[in-house]
């Protein structure tokens, strides 16, 4: 599939993979300052968000077989993937099938292993949301509410209103196809493959995605890897955090490291 993507700058190739119900133009602050210090970078809509085509196939697999598609597009080499949540499972993918392509791998706050559900209030808030009867974003983040009580993801998720091609409201993201396989996003990634790459995996201290005890998997997984707790931060880490977050990343992605 053909991705809808925002590009940055010139240097180093570095591709960026935003999590579930996200969009690349989250990303267009910290890709800015990467461009700032000399990276190429490459947001990008995975498929069934954004402004990238709606598919019924939505697995890792498929979705890790899109980014190659957008290389190839692009005539990239050597890239630098990052991806936050269910685009950092994306990216370790990548990384086991096609670690050619690859110079160094970035993850954010999400580790290979199983996850179950945990994304049932939001489904149910957003299929809650019936935009025959909503006119306006007021009213729809009246619905939210109704089963959400996180104002910033109310907020989020509010970023993905557009009014579509017959001038009604519309989600940019594919929420049949999300409801009916989000058990996709939570299957863990296979360790019969190894990455022999250089890897950060990003971890924020107050979040549970990355524990302790994920850390053997991960190195088994990925044995060149290295872990990072960005402090007092979430899931969110590059949200709630954002200078710590990008300085850690720029340590690890500037020329002379690894």
């Amino acid at each position: 599939m053909k991705l809808f993507y925002r590009k940055f700058g010139q240097g180093p190739k570095l591709i960026i993979l935003h999590g579930l119900f996200g969009q690349s133009d989250n990303w267009n602050t910290h890709a800015k300052q990467f461009a700032d210090h000399g990276f190429e970078v490459y947001t990008v809509d995975l498929r069934n968000h954004g402004l990238s085509e709606h598919n019924s196939l939505w697995d890792y697999q498929t979705m890790s077989e899109d980014i190659v598609e957008l290389i190839k597009l692009c005539n990239l080499q050597n890239i630098i993937l990052l991806g936050h949540s269910m685009g950092g499972k994306v990216a370790m993918q990548f990384a086991l099938d096609h670690h050619k392509l690859l110079d160094k791998l970035i993850v954010v706050d999400i580790a290979p292993k199983y996850y179950p559900r945990s994304n049932n209030n939001i489904l149910q808030a957003l299929n809650a949301v019936d935009f025959k009867i909503i006119k306006n974003r007021k009213e729809a983040e009246s619905t939210l509410s109704m089963y959400i009580s996180e104002p910033e993801i109310k907020q989020f998720l509010l970023k993905n209103i557009y009014w579509n091609e017959n001038a009604e409201l519309a989600w940019r993201f594919n929420l049949k196809v999300i409801t009916e396989k989000i058990e996709n996003i939570g299957q863990e990634i296979s360790k019969i493959k190894k990455c022999n790459k250089p890897a950060v995996f990003i971890r924020g201290e107050l979040s549970n995605y990355i524990l302790n005890e994920d850390f053997n998997l991960i190195q088994e997984i990925f044995p060149l890897s290295i872990i990072e707790t960005v402090p007092n931060a979430g899931h969110w880490v590059h949200a709630e955090q954002p200078k710590y977050f990008f300085d850690c990343i720029i340590k690890h992605i500037s020329p002379q490291k690894f």
